[in-house]
């Protein structure tokens, strides 16, 4: 069984940064395939970021790109959202997730099978 812990969220102001960790523990990580998704009040769960099991591979949401960077450190079994030029519509519940699945379906939450309890990121103009 996968467990995934997520920190690093908090209270900034607009243009601010923050990064969000989730460690990975319980099956070989370098096995899994990572995303983060967010979930704002009232609004399904979205995909923000991807990155491939080898790392070579990410992808990002449209209204992230430029601005969030997803990384992983396989020695330390963590994977990283490092959010930059933060805007207030970025507020929401981020979860890491993990799965073992096509490249192609990165994108759909079905798709992990292991997801994180979340950390809450607000954004303040």
């Amino acid at each position: 069984q996968v467990q995934l812990v997520e920190s690093g969220g908090g209270l900034v102001q607009a243009g601010d940064s923050l990064r969000l960790s989730c460690a990975f523990s319980g099956r070989t990580f370098s096995y899994y395939s990572l995303g983060w998704f967010r979930q704002a009040p009232g609004k399904e769960r979205e995909f923000v970021a991807y990155i491939s099991w080898s790392g070579i591979n990410t992808y990002y949401a449209d209204s992230v790109k430029g601005r969030l960077t997803i990384s992983r450190d396989n020695a330390k079994k963590t994977v990283y959202l490092q959010m930059n030029s933060l805007k207030p519509e970025d507020t929401a519940v981020y979860y890491c997730a993990a799965g073992r699945f096509s490249e192609s379906d990165y994108y759909t939450p079905r798709n992990y099978d292991y997801w994180g309890q979340g950390t809450q990121v607000t954004v303040s103009s």
